[in-house]
């Protein structure tokens, strides 16, 4: 079995996270979005000069990934073009060293915010990165409402979907949340592990959900840390149950899908 570590935490110095984790081991540990600070409601100038570089939040994240034993990822703001940031997920292994960056490509302006006045958007979807056997992609927050990226995923062999998340508060908003992530599981046949960030703006009730849409941990409300059980095998089992990948047909859906 595959050993998923869930941070849910208030954003923050990174050692926070070592203080709920305690002194258990994971194979991979999951931190939330805006994990060093909230940007709502600052101005670009201000997100730019409070941002990280990426060399900063690699050094945190090295000492998480020690800790544990295993790999660890999280997201954070990177300095980008100034004035702009970058919203950057970093995968380190266990010597503390960058796998896998991804740049969120998919920017929250719903419900009257607007990311894309702070961040910089990437150019491309998440590398798959093969973890101790199991191949992992990335997504970020507001990602969830796009198929398409989870799909993509799949399609390139990833069997845990790892989202990085901080899901603003507000009325069943936390039902949309776990909504989200059960459908993209099981239209994919694949694991999505949420961590979200908890604080007086976010929802927390980071997720795990299996390849079925069954939830397999609800990390609910506060500050904590749960280690969650992967079995690779049941994302093959999901997968020949319901050959959904298979049985796509993609020359059907050019002319508007693009």
């Amino acid at each position: 079995m595959f050993k998923l570590g869930i941070v849910q935490k208030s954003p923050g110095h990174l050692s926070k996270a070592a203080e709920l984790m305690g002194r258990a081991e994971a194979d991979l540990v999951l931190l939330p979005e805006y994990s060093l600070f909230d940007p709502t409601g600052q101005r670009a100038e201000e997100v730019w000069e409070r941002a990280a570089t990426l060399e900063d939040f690699v050094s945190g994240l090295a000492k998480i990934a020690a800790e544990a034993g295993g790999y660890a990822a999280g997201a954070f703001l990177e300095r980008g073009p100034k004035p702009k940031v970058y919203n950057t997920t970093v995968l380190v292994d266990p010597g503390g060293r960058v796998v896998a960056t991804y740049r969120k490509t998919h920017l929250f302006d719903a419900y009257g915010y607007k990311e894309s006045d702070v961040v910089e958007p990437g150019g491309e979807l998440s590398p798959i990165v093969e973890i101790r056997g199991l191949k992992v992609g990335f997504a970020v927050c507001f990602e969830l409402r796009f198929p398409e990226v989870f799909r993509e995923l799949a399609l390139g062999g990833a069997q845990l979907a790892a989202v990085p998340a901080a899901w603003y508060a507000g009325p069943l908003k936390e039902e949309t949340l776990h909504l989200l992530a059960r459908a993209r599981a099981v239209e994919n046949g694949m694991y999505v592990a949420v961590a979200a960030l908890w604080g007086q703006r976010f929802t927390g009730r980071s997720v795990v959900v299996n390849p079925f849409g069954v939830v397999e941990a609800d990390l609910g409300a506060g500050e904590k840390f749960r280690v969650v059980e992967i079995d690779p095998s049941l994302v093959e089992e999901a997968r020949r149950t319901v050959p959904a990948l298979h049985l796509r047909r993609p020359e059907l859906y050019k002319r508007q899908c693009k």
